[in-house]
């Protein structure tokens, strides 16, 4: 469990870090434009890092644990909702909010994904959980109330919660194929999506901006965007969606931070009384204990592991010792009793 928190505050880092850098592009490139070239930028990044290392094998690249074609569907789900449509809501929402606003605010993808996982997927969960939810939604309200304009609906706010709403369902789909090469995953989402996006708006007549802002923008989309993803994929393996998408909440207080100082924001009252009840609610995550007896079901799969009490398995081929190693190994039925999150051999009925 602790290696999956340690995953999830770098992908949350990794992206909160991005929000004002992109805020910083908005007003010189089209938001599709630019939520093409941020894609795009991590797509290419992680496609020389997957093929550097299919060379080498220096990473144990060769584990076994690649996609495979029933995991198409969901990797294109994800590409649909997390690639395509929820950055360039980002980036429209970003023309109307000012970047630590907008930061903030992103921590309802987090309230989204759990609500998605517990209802819709029927991920476990209980009532210190639910209260930590309720406190994030209560400062996401603050944030949309004090940036609605004089006149008319907070169309910027709305934008950006529909940029969580669609990362919430990316990250419930992509918990379907987290076992896999996470690296693989998030390089060809990256791909996939800069590329669509890029289309798209060149179709509508977007022109490319200046060359030294293309390279700012891949330089951000690497970082922000593509490791980011390889790390939410490893925690969502460790941790289950929910609790991943509790502890990726402190990424907006990361985002907000340098709102601030690189962007000289001068937030009001509501900023910081949203940040209190957000971080209130990310308290509460953290310090939560769920354990009881529960029962292993037969399962084949792969994905990196060590020898730990859930793979105390035979290899049907010559091994030499080293771990963590991958390859399809198969989970007999047992039953014991340990504290454990919904990882990829936790996704048990309560």
């Amino acid at each position: 469990m602790h290696t999956g928190v340690l995953y999830a505050f770098f992908a949350a880092v990794s992206f909160g870090a991005s929000t004002p850098f992109a805020k910083l592009l908005v007003g010189q490139v089209a938001p599709v434009v630019l939520a093409g070239l941020l894609y795009l930028g991590s797509g290419l990044g992680l496609l020389v890092w997957f093929a550097s290392r299919t060379i080498t094998a220096s990473l144990g690249n060769a584990d076994g644990s690649r996609l495979t074609r029933k995991d198409l569907p969901w990797l294109a789900g994800a590409i649909l909702f997390g690639g395509i449509a929820g950055p360039v809501l980002l980036m429209l929402g970003l023309t109307r909010l000012p970047g630590s606003a907008a930061s903030l605010l992103l921590n309802m993808e987090g309230v989204l994904t759990s609500l998605l996982a517990w209802f819709v997927f029927r991920e476990n969960f209980d009532r210190r959980i639910l209260l930590g939810m309720v406190f994030i939604v209560l400062g996401g309200a603050v944030l949309a109330w004090e940036g609605r304009p004089e006149f008319g609906a907070p169309w910027g706010a709305i934008a950006i919660v529909g940029a969580c709403l669609c990362w919430a369902i990316d990250n419930n789909l992509t918990r379907n194929i987290s076992a896999s090469d996470a690296v693989q995953i998030a390089g060809i989402k990256g791909l996939v999506a800069g590329a669509v996006n890029l289309t798209i708006g060149w179709s509508l007549g977007m022109a490319l901006p200046a060359a030294g802002n293309v390279a700012v923008a891949g330089i951000v989309g690497f970082c922000g965007y593509g490791l980011s993803l390889v790390f939410f994929v490893l925690a969502l393996r460790n941790l289950g969606t929910a609790r991943t998408g509790a502890y990726f909440s402190i990424a907006p207080f990361v985002g907000a931070a340098i709102s601030l100082v690189l962007l000289h924001e001068a937030p009001g009252p509501g900023f910081w009384i949203a940040g209190a009840l957000m971080g209130a609610g990310i308290w509460l995550h953290l310090t939560e204990k769920h354990a009881h007896p529960h029962t292993h079901e037969s399962m084949l799969h792969a994905h990196p592991h060590t020898h730990d009490e859930h793979h105390r398995h035979e290899h049907d081929f010559p091994w030499d010792g080293q771990e963590p190693h991958a390859h399809p190994h198969r989970h007999e039925v047992m039953t014991h009793s340990h504290a454990h999150v919904p990882d990829i051999h936790h996704r048990h009925e309560h």
